[in-house]
Order: C-alpha cells, then sequence, then structure tokens
C-alpha cells in the first residue's frame, strides 16, 4: 500500500510536543501493514517554510525516514477544473496532492485537511481519501489479526468508581485547573466510559438543563429552553467508530429527556479536540458562540433537537424519520443480524458474543448489502429489518422485525469488485474475502448497496414474528420468507408503530 501523506501528518508526527496523541497508533498500523510511507515535493517545501527555523531544519532531517515522489503526474482535464477554485498556496498542494491520487501514483491519500476531502468527492475517489479515524477503521476492518484491543465495551459508571489517574484524563487536567476537583464532587453521578483492555477509550458525561440555567457565561446569551449539555466527551481514536457509538448514546438521551437543544463547550487547542468538533458538526451541531472561563476561551457548538427531518442529510435532524417517506421491509440473516445491529439483539442470544471490537458494530451509519430485485429505495425511506428465521427452526415465530433505520441514499449500483470492497469493509458485517464471495456469487447480477442510519429496535418482547405479521394483514400467506426489498403502506407502517409501542417521539408526520 503506497500512502501519501499530507503536511499536517507529517507535522504531527514529527513534532517535537505531541500534538495529537492518536498520531502514534496511526503509525504504529503503517508499520504494521508494512505501509510505504509517502510525501509529496510540495509538502517538502512547505515544512522548510516553517516560521520556526529550528524546526525547519529538524524537519529536513525528519523527512529522509518517508519516501519522496520523484517525478510529478501530469495533470488531466477534472484536474484542471479542480485547480480553477484554487485560491491559495494551501489549495494548490491540496490538488496537487490528489493529482497524484488520481492518477494512481498511489493508493491512498491520508489528511486531515477538509478541503482535500471535498475535492476527492468532486473527483470520485473520496473512498480513497482518509483521515486518522477513518483510516484506523479501515485496518483495523482489514486486519483483525493484528488489532491489539481484545474487549471493548460501553457501560455506565460512577465518576467515583473511574479511576482518575488514567493518563486519558491528562488532557482534561491540564485544559481545566479546576478538572480534579469538579470529577472529584461528581462522586456519585453516573457517566458512560469505554474501555479497550482496561485502558480508557472513551468518556462521557451528560446532564439535563432547564430554562433557568444561568448562562451569563456564554455569548450570546441563551434564550430559555430545556437543553442537554455535553459536559465532558472525549474519544480516543481506536479505529472502532466509538464517536458515533457515543453519539447515539448522546441523541438517545436528548429524545427520552425531552429536551429541545444539545450544546458542548469545547477548547479548539489540540487536534483531537478540532477532529471531535468536525464529528459532530458531521452530525448537525453549528457554531453559536463562546464561553468565557477562567482557563480561556471555548467554542460553544449547539445542535437544535426540535422534531425536524433533513432528507437531503438526514445525519444533521438525526434520528428523526419522516412519515412521509416510503418503506420497506428488508430481510437480514440471521448470522449478520446481531453483527450489524448488535442494539438489536435477541433474547436468544448471548451478548457477550457480541462485544463492541468491530466498527461496523459501533457505527451508526452502516453498509447493507443486497441482491434484490426491486432497488427503487432512495434517501430518506424508511427501513424496517426483518430477521429471517434460524436454520432448522420455524420461520412462522423465529422470523422477526428488530429494527428502524434510515435509507442514508439510494441504492448503489457498483460494477467493479474493488469498488465494492472500498466502499463495504469498513460499515458492513464482512471481511474482504466475504464481500469477494458476495460479488462474485452470481456474475450475471451483482450485488449492490444501501448506506443506512440505525436509528431505533423495536423494545424486547414487543417485536413482531412472521406469525403475527400475516395475522395483521402486513405479509400474506402466498409470500415465503422475504428475500428482497418488501414495500409496505403508510397504514401497515402505523400498525407495527402500534403492535412494538414504538416511541413515537422518533417520527414526524
Amino acid at each position: 500500500m503506497r500512502i501519501l501523506l499530507d503536511t499536517n501528518i507529517i507535522i504531527h508526527r514529527e513534532a517535537s510536543k505531541v500534538i495529537n496523541p492518536d498520531i502514534g497508533l496511526l503509525f504504529q498500523w503503517f508499520d504494521k501493514t508494512r505501509a510505504t510511507k509517502i510525501i509529496h515535493p510540495l509538502t517538502v517545501e512547505e515544512l522548510a517554510k516553517h516560521d520556526d527555523k529550528a524546526i525547519a531544519e529538524t524537519m529536513k532531517i525528519k523527512i529522509k525516514n518517508y519516501f519522496q515522489l520523484k517525478t510529478i503526474s501530469e495533470e488531466t482535464a477534472p484536474i484542471i477544473e479542480i485547480r480553477k477554485s484554487d485560491k491559495t498556496e494551501n489549495d494548490y498542494i491540496d490538488t496537487s496532492l490528489i493529482n497524484e491520487l488520481y492518477n494512481k501514483r498511489v493508493d491512498i491519500i491520508v489528511t486531515e485537511d477538509r478541503g482535500i476531502h471535498l475535492k476527492a468527492k468532486l473527483l470520485n475517489i473520496d473512498e480513497k481519501v482518509f483521515t486518522i479515524d477513518t483510516y484506523l477503521e479501515k485496518v483495523t476492518a482489514e486486519n483483525p489479526e493484528l488489532v491489539d484491543y481484545k474487549v471493548l465495551s460501553v457501560k455506565k459508571e460512577h465518576f467515583g468508581n473511574v479511576d482518575l489517574n488514567d493518563h486519558f484524563f491528562d488532557s482534561f487536567k491540564e485544559d481545566y485547573s479546576e478538572f480534579e476537583e469538579w470529577f472529584n464532587r461528581k462522586a456519585d453521578e453516573e457517566s458512560y466510559i469505554c474501555h479497550a483492555d482496561d485502558k480508557t477509550g472513551a468518556f462521557l458525561y451528560l446532564k439535563v438543563e432547564n430554562e433557568n440555567e444561568n448562562y451569563s457565561d456564554i455569548t450570546p446569551i441563551f434564550s430559555k429552553k430545556k437543553r442537554l449539555k455535553i459536559g465532558t466527551f472525549k474519544v480516543i481514536s481506536t479505529g472502532y467508530k466509538l464517536g458515533e457509538r457515543f453519539l447515539k448514546i448522546i441523541f438517545d438521551n436528548a429524545l427520552i429527556c425531552n429536551v429541545e437543544e444539545i450544546y458542548v463547550t469545547i477548547f479548539a487547542k489540540r487536534e483531537d479536540q478540532i477532529r471531535l468538533i468536525r464529528l459532530l458538526e458531521d452530525w448537525g451541531f453549528k457554531y453559536y458562540g463562546v464561553k468565557k472561563t477562567v482557563n480561556g476561551e471555548e467554542l460553544v457548538l449547539v445542535r437544535d433537537f426540535i422534531r425536524q427531518f433533513n432528507i437531503d442529510n438526514p445525519k444533521l435532524t438525526f434520528p428523526f424519520i419522516s412519515k412521509s417517506t416510503n418503506v420497506f421491509m428488508i430481510p437480514i440473516y440471521p448470522d449478520y443480524h446481531t453483527e450489524l445491529l448488535p442494539d438489536s439483539i435477541l433474547t436468544t442470544e448471548s451478548p457477550y458474543d457480541f462485544v463492541e471490537n468491530e466498527p461496523h458494530r459501533n457505527a451508526i451509519s452502516k453498509v447493507y448489502i443486497s441482491r434484490s430485485i426491486r432497488r427503487d429505495i432512495k434517501k430518506g425511506d424508511i427501513i424496517i429489518f426483518y430477521r429471517t428465521a434460524a436454520r432448522g427452526r420455524a420461520a412462522y415465530y423465529t422470523s422477526v422485525i428488530t429494527t428502524i433505520a434510515i435509507c442514508e441514499g439510494k441504492a448503489v449500483d457498483i460494477t467493479d469488485e474493488n469498488d465494492f470492497i472500498l466502499k463495504c469493509r469498513r460499515r458492513s458485517v464482512f471481511d474482504d474475502n466475504g464481500l469477494i464471495e458476495f460479488w462474485n456469487y452470481n456474475p450475471k447480477y451483482r450485488p449492490f448497496i444501501i448506506n443506512f442510519l440505525y436509528t431505533h429496535s423495536f423494545p424486547t418482547g414487543k417485536r413482531i414474528n412472521r406469525q403475527k405479521l400475516l395475522e395483521l394483514g402486513i405479509l400474506t400467506g402466498e409470500e415465503n420468507e422475504i428475500r428482497g426489498l418488501k414495500k409496505i403502506t403508510r397504514e401497515h407502517f402505523e400498525i407495527i408503530l402500534k403492535e412494538t409501542e414504538t416511541n413515537e417521539s422518533y417520527f414526524i408526520d
């Protein structure tokens, strides 16, 4: 694998002070997978221009550890078109890096620069451009035998049972002079924590605030609303989509507590904080203002939680669902069901078999692969997953609907095996060999993919099996097990919501 590294990755790695603690894990994976670390000549020039001459000299020595491109590939019409929007030297360098990827001189690019990601999307090569987080997802999915983390789980824990001496909390102590005192005062309150082999990988504290909360330190001052505050939130990059896992917890709490808004105050001093800000922005948080503290000025990000639905980008209004879209029932085999939808585990399955140590298990945004003849599903449509019968067991009672999801985009037809693997490997249940087998099962009728947002599991004990679906008229006796996408009526969907006692707060008429 030939990996082109952007300037920001090199600086993070070679700086005398650790700017991004996840950079070490990134380079460990480069070494484990024997990747060739490549830099562009323009990156070398950029590093030489660093304001600090001592750092520039140090970088000059350290970049000898990287393979430098000896020649620059010719720019074709699509790249020339992208060039027209370049306004700065940084824009020019971004396009130059993208050019090498577009011309297949390198296999992928790793960068934290959103400009490069946008240009890759315009050229339809965005599946080959990774942030640190998404690259770690990629390699952990591809190389499970090389993964160090054997146990990964999220649980509620009282502050008083959390080890404050864990190095995970050092950054909080550095940012907030009063952090230890504040933490100890919270001893009897609950937090969400994730451990990976006895090390803290993520931590979250939430607080519900009523309309009379004092916001005098926030500018502009908040209006009177019931809010959910993300009090403390940090995620270490492991490649396991912990950020999305914890966002699901945040949104679930906001829904249960019936708040109008979610907000967080956060510094933007370090790269890990900036990446967390970007993650929040991807899911609908917007810059609101600033909060002045004794430790400095924090950014205030706000997520409107009034019930609404953005059909162009359902992530921005997740977990809300529009009833005005189509509803499809989609089958999923038992072998894959709980692996892809872990919160929908059945009472007959053991939770110990589904420890959250795979990226697709923690992700909200997932991939479903199908060979259905019907393919007219589109962005915003509702998906109901139907877990088919276990082998050797009666379909009438073991086939059951378990989960509601939102289609994130129309069904994607793919004609190339490599592209199929790239688009599926990080968010589906299959490894590369499984994807290859799935792709080649019937060369005359290739599979397609559906990107979806996992939203809600039907309450245990209220899930409807095939027998009940027949009795309710949602399925007919002439139908065998569902084999592909089955469109159901709005009336039948309403019956399902009533029978499963699903929280109506998710839905917008």
